[in-house]
């Protein structure tokens, strides 16, 4: 127990140890990226969701390094997460729309998926990559399936979540990591090799 209570104690010493005092970005570059995989199963509602928007899934890309963001990139980030966190009722599918699995941009009512597409629409709206921004399925810690947005960046990877405002690098969360959009096809997943490897999630 003591152990276990030092190690903790030395791992968020060291966290913040990184980040300088008033630092205007969320992590410093050392935040680890995912490291991803195969090619593996489009979720069934990512898949009729581009059954019924093609041009949302049929954006390709060469592999090209993360993008570094300045502190302007860094704030517009914060302030869509909260923005479209605060705007929309989070409700289930089924008590949306009467059924399961069912990703759409939000109007009133939104899921997580919803929230997530979302954020990625209006990133991109105001210049991000759509490369960089990556729908993405976790598993909570009770086991209920999640979908978060992934944002890639030259400082590592980093979260935008409905149920957290703050937007954390993904080792600092509490998810498994499954699979993510690819990078170099919207309409592609790949599977996450390290998913279960978190860093620090056990700090939160």
């Amino acid at each position: 127990m003591m152990k276990a209570l030092l190690v903790r104690r030395f791992a968020v010493i060291l966290l913040c140890a990184l980040v300088p005092a008033g630092a205007a970005m969320p992590a410093p570059r050392s935040i680890a990226s995912m490291v991803t995989g195969d090619v593996t199963s489009q979720p069934i509602g990512h898949f009729e969701f581009c059954q019924r928007l093609p041009a949302e899934c049929s954006l390709k890309s060469r592999s090209a390094p993360a993008p570094k963001l300045n502190e302007d990139s860094w704030q517009t980030v914060r302030r869509i997460n909260l923005e479209v966190n605060e705007r929309y009722i989070a409700k289930t599918d089924m008590d949306a729309y009467g059924r399961e699995e069912f990703w759409t941009y939000p109007t009133i009512f939104a899921d997580c998926e919803d929230f997530a597409l979302q954020k990625r629409k209006e990133l991109a709206e105001a210049g991000f990559s759509y490369s960089d921004l990556l729908m993405t399925v976790v598993r909570k810690p009770d086991g209920e399936g999640h979908a978060v947005l992934t944002l890639r960046t030259a400082d590592g990877d980093f979260i935008l979540d409905n149920l957290d405002n703050d937007v954390l690098p993904w080792t600092a969360t509490h998810y498994t990591f499954l699979k993510r959009q690819a990078s170099f096809n919207a309409g592609r997943w790949v599977t996450i090799e390290n998913g279960r490897d978190l860093l620090v999630g056990a700090l939160r």
